[in-house]
């Protein structure tokens, strides 16, 4: 019965979070533009990848987010293993103030950049855009990146770098073969989470775009103010899809190799 029970519990709890996702790709292939349901098309995914507007939106997105993931996934993991080195005190301090971006409201660290860059744009005459939200995004991501790479720190034994030292390895490739293979999972992981929060950050990006810069929150934004199109549940699918699949790739291959690690 408990077993039973637990079961029953585990599948409401999928149900009520996946639940809203089914019914957005459901309506994806709506020939209605209402919730009432007039059959199966597939009118919208066409209209989709013809809208200039979404697409170029949707561009500036995930250029913004891979860039921002990736620097601040490099930016993260120095920072982690700087503030794995600290010692007493200093170790505790440095690792709150890398919470802070965390536990700070998302409109108070939006409002704090948008004056810093107009502030800054009025001495150096240059304006809000491309630049200012890629440097908002990486600043908000690294904490995300260190919160991620520190357990993998602290789990790995300190004495296997030493060892790599003392069979001939130096310092770069003791750090390349031994550090950043054990830490390698954290760092994914960083750089997942990092991704999808740039891509679907809206509060931070709307003080720091400037007027001509369009990312696709923004721009979903902008169309609730007449009538979100079915073209948004197309596209909300589309990258439901992608996250599915990269993360399935991405569990596959930790399984593979954990079964490889464990035949050792």
């Amino acid at each position: 019965m408990k077993k039973i029970g637990s079961k029953i519990y585990v599948f409401l709890i999928m149900l009520f979070l996946y639940a809203p996702l089914g019914v957005l790709i459901a309506y994806s292939f709506n020939n209605g533009k209402t919730t009432v349901w007039k059959g199966f098309t597939w009118k919208w995914y066409e209209q989709l990848f013809g809208d200039e507007a979404i697409m170029s939106a949707l561009g500036n997105s995930l250029i913004i987010a891979f860039l921002s993931a990736a620097i601040a996934t490099v930016f993260g993991t120095i920072a982690a293993i700087g503030i794995r080195n600290y010692r007493g005190k200093s170790r505790t301090l440095v690792q709150t103030a890398s919470n802070i971006p965390i536990i700070n409201p998302e409109i108070v660290t939006g409002v704090s950049l948008m004056l810093l860059f107009t502030f800054v744009g009025v001495l150096m005459n240059f304006e809000m855009g491309f630049w200012t939200v890629l440097l908002a995004h990486i600043g908000f991501c690294t904490p995300y990146v260190i919160l991620n790479v520190m357990p993998k720190l602290r789990q790995m034994d300190r004495n296997i770098y030493e060892a790599a030292l003392d069979l001939g390895c130096n310092q770069w490739q003791a750090f390349y073969k031994v550090v950043l293979h054990e830490i390698l999972p954290g760092i994914i992981s960083g750089f997942l989470i990092s991704f999808t929060f740039s891509l679907d950050d809206f509060v931070i990006t709307y003080f720091t775009r400037g007027s001509k810069f369009q990312t696709l929150p923004i721009e979903i934004y902008t169309m609730l103010r007449r009538r979100i199109s079915p073209k948004i549940n197309a596209l909300s699918t589309l990258l439901f899809v992608v996250i599915l699949v990269i993360l399935i790739i991405i569990n596959v291959r930790d399984r593979r190799q954990e079964k490889r690690n464990n035949a050792r």
